[in-house]
């Protein structure tokens, strides 16, 4: 299976800036003013294209929505490293983008400080224009969100303005005032105009072919940043992930069949991003307009892993975890002619994983105890009795690898 890295990067752009929630078109914003600003500057395609993923991506260190709030609420936080730190980190693991780590790394670092720092010039420039692109945009988003940026692009121009070789290099500053004189540079970050203005963008670009190893690798990022989200749900993919291998193991799905489901185990939660914080800790039952709220994250999932040549019948399974065998699942209401049997598999994996795990509002259940509930879900015609039947039979290497290394 050959994937393009290129929709790889736009995907997990998606997914990094869904923790925005009410704002979810940060990094895209940061992509494209750093791609704007090296273009006036006449940095080559090369030059460009490391901007582009490095503005998508910069803020991949931040999974909660409190986060998200506190390093965009001013432009200049405190505390603003660990994020920085955490998401060099994920980056570095992942070979094809871990040239973007270091400048992640040093994206919430001034200009002024890095005459201290052992810091490779391309890194200190990439950094440093990134971090420009970064504080305008955490000026401006107020301003999006109400749909007044032309009301107020002087002033965040001008306040900008007053960090000339402190936060930020001359030269850069420069031509950020100059290239964002015009309306067009502000109207083309509306959600108007964006994402049409960022894919145009990233299709005029060479493909970047992917192999399966590669796509695993991915794939275990995102869940990372995915399990961050709550320390309740830290690991939860992973252990998605163990499990479904096991149960189409055991249902003699082929060995690629079980690649691919394992992939999407991973990248089941994706849409988990866009729920606060507040509700996914929530320690008691949850009102109906929060469910409501919880109830959107699997087609958040769908729609944002389609978008990927060859991903087809992976969004599916990734997005059908929550469906039903009765048709009374979300978000499409499948039933059980079309509810393929690695989205059956998936349904029940992630059920068992979610109740052997500690949570906000209950201790970790016991294998007899999470069986007792998947018969009763079989009863009323939620999950495939023959995946509850592999589980009963296969409890123990189940919930083995269900808890992973907790066992």
């Amino acid at each position: 299976m050959d994937i393009d890295l290129r929709q790889m990067v736009m995907v997990l752009g998606d997914a990094v800036d869904l923790v925005g929630v009410d704002d979810t078109f940060h990094g895209k914003r940061v992509a494209l003013m750093a791609v704007s600003v090296a273009q006036h500057l006449c940095w080559n395609e090369v030059d460009q294209g490391v901007m582009l993923n490095a503005g998508l991506l910069h803020d991949c260190g931040v999974s909660t929505t409190q986060g998200h709030r506190a390093i965009t609420s001013t432009i200049d936080p405190e505390g603003n490293l660990a994020h920085c730190e955490k998401g060099a980190g994920i980056l570095a693991r992942f070979a094809p983008l871990a040239y973007l780590a270091p400048i992640v790394l040093h994206h919430h670092r001034h200009w002024q400080d890095f005459k201290a720092l052992p810091v490779a010039p391309s890194t200190l420039r990439y950094a440093n224009l990134l971090h420009l692109a970064d504080r305008v945009d955490a000026l401006a988003i107020p301003h999006h969100r109400s749909d007044s940026i032309l009301q107020h692009m002087d002033e965040i121009r001008g306040q900008i303005a007053q960090h000339r070789n402190t936060f930020f290099n001359p030269l850069f500053l420069d031509a950020f005032l100059e290239v964002s004189r015009t309306e067009a540079f502000w109207l083309c970050q509306s959600r108007d105009y964006l994402p049409l203005t960022l894919e145009g963008l990233v299709a005029s670009r060479p493909a970047l072919p992917m192999g399966f190893s590669e796509l695993k690798q991915f794939a275990l990022t995102m869940a990372e940043i995915v399990d961050a989200k709550s320390p309740f749900t830290a690991q939860h993919s992973l252990g998605v992930a163990r499990l479904a291998s096991c149960l189409a193991n055991l249902a003699g799905l082929s060995s690629e069949r079980i690649a691919l489901l394992e992939v999407a185990a991973l990248l089941h939660d994706i849409g988990k991003l866009c729920i606060p914080d507040e509700i996914l800790e929530f320690p008691s039952q949850l009102s109906p307009e929060d469910r409501s709220k919880m109830r959107r994250h699997s087609y958040a999932t769908y729609q944002i892993l389609r978008r990927i040549h060859g991903f087809e019948e992976m969004a599916l399974w990734a997005a059908a975890h929550h469906e039903s065998m009765n048709s009374n699942g979300y978000p499409f209401h499948l039933g059980q002619k079309d509810l393929p049997v690695e989205a059956r598999i998936l349904k029940v994996a992630d059920v068992y994983q979610a109740m052997a795990q500690n949570r906000p509002y209950r201790e970790p259940w016991p294998p007899d105890q999470i069986l007792v509930l998947l018969k009763q879900m079989q009863a009323n015609l939620e999950i495939d009795p023959d995946m509850v039947n592999l589980v009963a039979g296969n409890l123990e290497c189940c919930h083995r690898a269900a808890i992973g290394d907790a066992a």
